[in-house]
């Protein structure tokens, strides 16, 4: 490489770093204990779980689970119904004033087997609340994500420049090799790089799915306009179905389950909502295995006769959007794989101060 390239390479990768770094390192800060959310929420009780029943304990109907959620709350509607993965014996049911998206709801947890209202920690609050949105948006919405995103897009061009530059660094030492006896500065260096080259698949991996995560409503909002438009033609002009003429829920998620074989229950929207139409109860279903776990499958039942829509196909981008977040976490292999992100996210953390440190030291 010329000396032209290796500076030109060498200024892509300083000022993409010095821009994103302190971003990154709130991001890899409060990625750690996002890995471990779900182990943290049940520690801490923050989220409602069912008690331990005997298998094959009959369950109630979901008609039944909404109606005890609207005792609850009479004055609201229900936005949507879900299952958590790991603890199918109850109904997380979301109840908002309005159809329409608000930041206003409130969450009703019902045991699906004996109806029990279950007591549920107040939403949005706590630790892991803040952690959760400085992680996702700094607090500041949709701009907040997309700014975020950028600072992804400028961490995968440090990361790339990074290994184009290690190349021709590395011919003068062994693979890996730390000098020891050099000054703390020519140290660092040599850890920055061989912690660098270490982390890179991962960090690729992680940046990538990092700024796709960031366009999640962007992308399910042209979903929704562009991909449902033609499927939803026959309802053109139709208002919202009333609930006093709505079909059975239970109907509705039988009619659902039976048109993917083998799917559980991740989430439902009803009509109106931000994930549903005016006039269809949507079904996200999930597969068993850890993949399939996360790449839902949408359903739309009718909600005025409980019979088959339609079974969208998922366009492509939306599929990688699915493939992106179970990646992101590496919430996909259990706690192996949780422990190996943990690891990998301090090394990063380990790479992006010693960054900061050797250009520190060399201003």
């Amino acid at each position: 490489m010329s000396a032209r390239a290796v500076r030109g390479w060498s200024w892509v990768h300083k000022w993409s770093s010095l821009v994103c770094t302190l971003f990154m390192l709130l991001l890899c800060l409060t990625g750690l204990p996002l890995i471990f959310h779900e182990e943290i929420g049940d520690l801490t009780g923050a989220v409602a779980r069912p008690p331990a029943m005997p298998a094959g304990t009959p369950h109630i109907s979901l008609d039944r689970a909404l109606e005890i959620a609207h005792g609850v709350h009479p004055d609201r509607v229900v936005q949507f119904a879900s299952q958590d993965e790991s603890h199918t014996d109850a109904w997380y049911i979301t109840m908002t004033p309005t159809p329409a998206p608000t930041a206003d709801f409130v969450q009703v947890v019902v045991d699906s087997r004996t109806g029990a209202v279950l007591p549920q920690p107040p939403i949005g609050k706590g630790f892991m609340a803040v952690i959760e949105s400085l992680h996702v948006d700094l607090f500041a919405g949709q701009p907040g994500k997309l700014f975020l995103g950028a600072m992804g897009v400028l961490l995968l061009a440090a990361i790339v420049s990074g290994l184009v530059l290690y190349a021709p660094f590395m011919r003068k030492l062994d693979f890996g090799q730390v000098r020891t006896d050099r000054s703390p500065r020519v140290r660092w260096l040599d850890l920055h790089n061989l912690l660098g080259i270490a982390t890179l698949v991962w960090a690729l991996v992680v940046g990538a799915t990092g700024v796709i995560n960031t366009w999640a409503e962007l992308l399910l909002d042209h979903w929704q306009k562009e991909e449902l438009a033609a499927l939803l033609q026959p309802y053109e002009g139709q208002p919202l179905v009333p609930a006093a003429e709505r079909a059975s829920l239970q109907r509705s998620l039988e009619t659902a389950l039976a048109a993917a074989p083998g799917m559980k229950v991740a989430f439902i929207a009803f009509p109106g909502t931000s994930f549903s139409s005016p006039h269809h109860n949507t079904f996200y279903l999930r597969g068993s295995d850890p993949l399939t776990a996360r790449l839902n499958h949408t359903v739309m039942v009718d909600a005025r006769t409980a019979q088959l829509t339609a079974i969208p196909a998922t366009p492509w981008y939306l599929l990688a959007l699915r493939l992106s977040q179970p990646l992101h976490f590496g919430d996909y292999g259990g706690m192996p794989m949780k422990i190996l992100w943990a690891l990998l996210d301090v090394a990063t953390l380990v790479v992006l101060g010693s960054g900061l440190y050797l250009w520190w030291k060399r201003a």
